[in-house]
């Protein structure tokens, strides 16, 4: 493959200008397409101001935030990309309009280029298909905020040449990030491994065991940066719940993965998290965080009750769904146990990676906890992974020691 010296970016929206401005700061000559009136130079704009902070912070030499920005052009057609050495998409999360994209990329962009998709849970495979060059395309999933996050993950379809695997990883190494290679399976591994976290909070409280704010109080203490409904609200209601139904689309409605009704309610009401002033909470205009949505809060009268469960139990239910979805995905082979670890520590800020944070609670334990949970709800979505079983019956680890 062509050595990477210039980037091209679709779509100018938080996500395409964070990865303009990672690359842009490394060095590489940058252009950026977006087909909205405006969004661009929007972009650009957002970039300025992000690239000013910095130097004000002293993060940066105000002649490097200059030159950063300056290599950062705009476009207005997609064949203005045909000379790009990589064009990474970031549109909407629209396997349709992902696949129409990389159909007019590969008949406007130079054979020998690399055309990558940032897509967080659609098939890489599905996407490649509308192309004539299968090989050249590879997932390449960054994390928002872009300039802040850590990891990227790199997705091979089954037809990505070993040389766009190899020349994409050293691009993700010269943005200064820790790139991961994971199976291109639903939500490859960030994404799969923290449904569970996400999927057992919103069963805990449609049961009725237990509130939102209690919830995400008892994930932060054991080392969470955020609670799970917090963390929705973060990424946005709307979008964790589109990433939720291609991920049970993906294993065909295993009920492991079925979204939460309370998920549907809150975005149907419009609450699409930080970003409108309202999700799972209400949120001042200065952004901080406030109440519960009231409607998600106490008994409906005459519904019955069940006894709440303490911050241990909500812990242990959620840690056990956390390991065990990252053994399913192991046992998949997703990726490996130790980038599996890597992935969630980077990527969402976790204290541990699941797998060692399983060994230390003991696998045996967790192993108890999904069986019992299995007993009451018996339809499959607390069935134990087999190498999970296999590991906490025979004492061993997943990292072979």
């Amino acid at each position: 493959m062509r050595e990477i010296r210039s980037v091209g970016v679709v779509g100018a929206g938080v996500m395409g200008a964070g990865i303009a401005q990672v690359a842009a700061e490394a060095g590489f000559e940058v252009v950026l397409f977006d087909p909205l009136d405006g969004a661009t130079a929007r972009a650009r704009q957002r970039i300025a101001g992000f690239l000013e902070r910095k130097v004000a912070k002293g993060q940066m030499p105000s002649e490097d935030a200059g030159a950063a920005l300056d290599r950062i052009g705009e476009v207005t057609t997609l064949e203005s990309l045909a000379d790009a050495d990589l064009v990474v998409e970031a549109v909407p999360e629209n396997l349709e309009l992902k696949r129409d994209l990389f159909r007019d990329l590969d008949r406007c962009v130079a054979d020998d280029r690399i055309l990558a998709t940032n897509t967080s849970s659609l098939s890489v495979a599905r996407i490649a298909a509308a192309t004539e060059h299968p090989e050249r395309v590879i997932g390449l999933h960054f994390f928002n905020p872009v300039p802040l996050m850590a990891l990227v993950e790199l997705i091979p379809g089954p037809m990505t040449a070993p040389a766009v695997v190899e020349t994409t990883d050293a691009f993700a190494r010269r943005l200064g990030k820790t790139p991961v290679v994971a199976a291109d399976l639903p939500g490859f591994i960030v994404n799969r491994v923290q449904r569970a976290l996400y999927l057992e909070a919103f069963r805990i409280f449609e049961e009725g065991l237990a509130g939102v704010t209690a919830i995400d109080d008892a994930m932060r203490q054991i080392g969470f940066r955020l609670g799970p409904f917090e963390l929705a609200d973060v990424v946005g209601t709307d979008v964790n719940l589109a990433a939720g139904e291609a991920i049970f689309a993906g294993f065909h409605e295993d009920p492991r993965y079925r979204p939460a009704q309370v998920q549907h309610r809150v975005v149907d009401a419009g609450r699409l998290g930080r970003k409108s002033g309202a999700g799972y909470y209400d949120y001042a205009a200065d952004g901080s965080r406030g109440e519960p949505w009231a409607a998600l809060t106490g008994v409906p009268a005459g519904s019955p009750s069940l006894p709440p469960i303490d911050p241990p139990q909500i812990e242990a239910r959620v840690l056990a769904t956390i390991v065990n979805e990252a053994a399913s995905a192991v046992a998949d082979r997703v990726a490996a146990p130790e980038a599996i670890d890597t992935a969630m520590k980077l990527a969402s800020n976790w204290p541990e990676g699941p797998l060692a944070w399983g060994e230390r609670i003991g696998l045996s334990s967790v192993v108890s906890t999904l069986d019992g949970l299995n007993a009451v709800v018996p339809d499959g979505r607390y069935r134990v992974a087999p190498l999970l079983r296999a590991l906490a019956d025979a004492g061993q680890s997943f990292f072979g020691r």
